[in-house]
């Protein structure tokens, strides 16, 4: 045995060392394409090999014994190439899904950075203006009681506006860690939009914002949960009165087709920059400087933290529905599609 090998060795050598060498060189270039196709180059290198090896060793002289020899090649052929197929399909599922997973991985820890940052700058805010007023009120720096009055006033407004930022915090970490639990039935969308609309009208009437609803509009009834559609409502009006200059207009307006509801807020806000349309839902995003919210004695701002838009399309999404942004005319358009009570009557009655 060692005599033999002794003699075939360097020849054997001699034939599959450039196969080896083509194999490894076609398999780093395969590599940046496909995994399947670098699993069953891998696979087909070793075969390929021996049987080249066998062949020049016998002086490709095809005598029964070297018949059966490739025989044998031929059949680790046709069962390996099949296994290395499978094998690679399985291993690029997995690095797709594991590249996929990171990836959301990624953006999640970004937007918890971000949104981290924002709630600090917006905390900050209010809590430094209630810490001063109080202050000027226990040191008697403030003693006029109209003064008084006027700086209980601002303390309950911040008061309010932080109490709005943690119920927003408190909503989108339930819609975000899958702690949403909606209770469906029938829902008017004329009388959501009734209940926003007087919310609202105050506000959009000290800016001076005309706040309607389509009187042509046939309201549709929609599967949904009353609370949760109330604030996604809500959360749009108020986005829409804020960005909508003075002496502005806010129209909403309903209706059905293709088995959906769809309800459409139109602001005047000038429109959104195209390459923002994307990422006006996204957390604690705000655009333009020109689109931040502007405090005004008289009218503080919102939550200003910017999760808004994005706990509409959180819950939205929750109604097997969606959200989408456009500009059109004067200003914006955003547009929630649901499912209607009729075509959804027969399925699950809570989630």
């Amino acid at each position: 045995m060692l005599a033999e090998l002794g003699e075939v060795w360097w020849p054997a050598l001699m034939f599959t060392l450039p196969i080896a060498a083509a194999g490894a060189l076609l398999l780093s270039f395969m590599r940046r394409y496909s995994i399947m196709a670098a699993v069953t180059v891998l696979v087909l290198i070793p075969v390929i090999a021996a049987l080249v090896g066998v062949l020049g060793v016998a002086g490709f002289m095809l005598d029964p014994q070297l018949r059966a020899t490739v025989a044998v090649c031929l059949v680790v052929t046709a069962v390996s190439v099949p296994a290395g197929l499978l094998l690679g399909r399985g291993l690029a599922r997995d690095s797709v899904w594991e590249r996929e997973a990171r990836e959301r991985e990624r953006a999640a820890e970004s937007a918890r950075r971000e949104l981290v940052t924002w709630i600090s700058h917006d905390l900050r805010t209010p809590l430094a203006g209630i810490r001063a007023m109080s202050e000027a009120l226990a040191d008697g720096v403030v003693s006029d009681p109209a003064e008084t009055g006027e700086y209980a006033r601002r303390i309950g407004r911040e008061t309010e506006r932080l109490a709005s930022m943690v119920d927003d915090l408190f909503q989108l970490s339930r819609i975000t860690s899958g702690a949403l639990r909606l209770s469906l039935a029938a829902v008017s969308l004329g009388e959501v939009v009734s209940e926003a609309v007087a919310a609202e009208s105050a506000r959009a009437a000290r800016k001076g914002v005309r706040l309607v609803a389509d009187p042509d509009t046939s309201w549709p009834v929609v599967w949904g949960s009353d609370p949760e559609l109330a604030r996604v409502v809500r959360n749009l009006v108020s986005n829409a009165v804020r960005h909508t200059p003075p002496d502005g207009t806010v129209v909403l307006a309903a209706g059905s087709d293709d088995g959906q509801a769809w309800l459409r807020v139109q602001d005047g806000c000038g429109g959104i920059p195209q390459p923002d349309l994307d990422r006006v839902f996204d957390v604690a995003f705000r655009g333009s400087v020109a689109r931040t919210p502007q405090g005004q004695a008289e009218d503080p701002p919102d939550s200003g933290a910017g999760l808004g838009l994005a706990i509409a399309r959180g819950l939205v999404e929750a109604h097997d529905g969606r959200i989408e942004a456009s500009n059109h005319g004067p200003g914006c358009r955003f547009e929630v599609r649901l499912p209607l009570a009729e075509a959804a009557a027969s399925g699950p009655s809570g989630r």
